[in-house]
């Protein structure tokens, strides 16, 4: 899910951490830290502009005039000088440095520690850091996109271990709540779709009010977790990542009923949209498969739409995740799949 979501599929390190077996979380996102990491050296750590204050024997940029009479700096020949230096001690480099050596001391198999130990070393010249002090809002672009799938897995490792009070040991806590595994759940469908099926125009997109006039005051913006478009076919996808796919109301297994108001919202929304054109749009309800006995499976005529609601069982080997997310392409874009 993490490699689709944050764009490394092209990383072959990535896909052979598909190939391992893992006794817990920590040695997951440790064996996906390493790989990125390994990958990040080859193709050079990143490095930014940043201010030092020294006492050289030689000028280098600006000469702090203060400084150098209050250190008596010039009785041994120096002056105090400010520059930038173009160095690999930048504030991204610091944060895996400081998962790095927090991982090492989690509960990990000792060829991993070791692994990790060997990466510490490219960041020697790297400061260290308290992890409990980063500012995790960070900006990207093309200079540093390559960090943001090691950033965001940095973000977990840090979030999910926790010091014990006992020896001092690390252990890994239950960190992934439901509305972030939502995000990553939703962002993984989206972009498993947009690499695989490129045929298909894939997004998370806006869905207008069919509204009478132009008033559109206080009304909330409709926007799509997943939005699957070719021709005039249109499938919205509305993906749900919860403990419990099914609510009970007097002894009885039922549907949220509010995920099921948005998603017929959304259908006829985007149907008036289209109402100029030929078209078909349908909508689907799809839930991350949980240990439940009863799990939310139909499709169902809607005022001459499909609404569908299903699961995807992420436990299961990774082609047969996949062959449950080709199906919905198959399902509903059936004459469009015989075209490409």
């Amino acid at each position: 899910m993490l490699a689709y979501a944050f764009h490394v599929l092209q990383e072959q390190g990535y896909a052979e951490v598909a190939t391992e077996d893992f006794d817990n979380v920590a040695e997951l996102l440790a064996a996906i830290l390493s790989r990125g990491v390994i990958s990040q050296v080859k193709r050079g750590l990143g490095r930014e502009y940043a201010p030092r204050t020294e006492a050289l024997s030689t000028l280098r940029g600006r000469v702090d005039v203060a400084e150098t009479v209050k250190t008596r700096a010039i009785l041994r020949s120096q002056m105090v000088c400010d520059y930038d230096e173009f160095s690999i001690d930048t504030p991204m480099n610091r944060i895996l440095k400081a998962t790095m050596t927090l991982l090492i001391r989690s509960d990990i198999a000792k060829a991993r520690k070791k692994e990790l130990r060997r990466l510490l070393a490219y960041f020697a010249e790297v400061a260290d850091l308290d992890l409990e002090t980063v500012d995790w809002h960070m900006r990207f672009d093309r200079n540093n996109q390559t960090y943001r799938m090691l950033m965001n897995v940095c973000w977990l490792v840090v979030r999910g271990l926790l010091q014990t009070q006992e020896d001092g040991s690390t252990r890994l806590a239950n960190f992934l709540d439901g509305q972030r595994m939502n995000r990553l759940y939703e962002k993984f469908i989206l972009e498993y779709y947009r690499h695989e099926h490129p045929w298909l125009r894939a997004e998370a997109s806006y869905i207008k009010w069919a509204l009478d006039d132009d008033f559109d005051n206080m009304l909330p913006a409709m926007h799509s977790d997943i939005m699957l478009s070719h021709g005039g076919t249109v499938l919205i996808i509305d993906a749900k990542y919860y403990a419990h796919t099914m609510q009970q109301r007097f002894d009885k297994r039922i549907m949220h009923s509010g995920n099921l108001y948005q998603i017929f919202t959304y259908v006829k929304n985007k149907e008036a949209e289209l109402v100029d054109v030929p078209h078909e749009v349908s909508g689907m309800l799809l839930y991350a498969r949980t240990d439940e006995e009863i799990q939310p499976d139909g499709v169902y005529r809607m005022s001459g739409n499909r609404i569908s609601v299903k699961t995807l069982d992420l436990n299961r080997p990774f082609d047969e995740i996949r062959a449950q997310l080709d199906g919905v392409v198959t399902a509903h874009f059936a004459k469009e799949t015989a075209c490409s």
